[in-house]
């Protein structure tokens, strides 16, 4: 079964003050890192998920932007799921810059036919580093419209619709989760 990927590279960075996507970190952008990562993982389909007004030609790959602005994450998701051509979909947000492949391809294998998987640690969900069906676009679109943009609570859907369930992670993998907010992150 193929498996696409999406980055999510469309955020405001207003905490970071400067575009997240581009903060460099051991010689490269997050973006190349996280690109990097998930080809790494043997996804077969990467997109990344922009804004409008930023050049993001360099890496070569299509680039999805909101519908909706200003909505967080959730409508980088719904893009992306428009888009994809495969069944079911990562979503990984372009701050955590820890994750790794090995994480990546275990999520991978921990989703049944089409089903999506969604990262839990200690209980606390973690809808960025997840695999969403394209199903659940749907969903997403819904949530949208009622102007509820709180991933988690989509993510959270997605698992009472039956389209998802959870893998909850071992404490040790808490340092893939670290995301960067502000410079001080760094």
């Amino acid at each position: 079964m193929s498996f696409g990927a999406v980055i999510l590279a469309g955020g405001q960075s207003s905490r970071m003050g400067q575009d997240k996507a581009f903060v460099r970190i051991n010689g490269k952008s997050l973006l190349q890192g996280q690109i990097e990562t998930v080809r790494a993982a043997g996804f077969s389909e990467i997109l990344v998920s922009g804004r409008p007004g930023v050049d993001y030609s360099a890496f070569g790959l299509p680039v999805v932007m909101d519908q909706a602005l200003n909505t967080g994450p959730l409508a980088g998701i719904h893009a992306a799921l428009a888009l994809t051509k495969t069944r079911r979909l990562l979503v990984l947000a372009v701050d955590l810059p820890q994750m790794t492949p090995a994480f990546l391809r275990l999520l991978r294998a921990a989703g049944g036919a089409g089903a999506g998987v969604i990262s839990r640690l200690a209980g606390q969900v973690e809808p960025l580093a997840a695999i969403y069906p394209a199903s659940a676009r749907e969903l997403a679109g819904k949530l949208l419209a009622e102007h509820k943009y709180a991933v988690r609570s989509f993510a959270s859907a997605c698992v009472m619709a039956g389209l998802a369930t959870y893998m909850d992670c071992p404490a040790k993998s808490a340092g893939l989760f670290k995301n960067l907010n502000t410079p001080e992150d760094l």
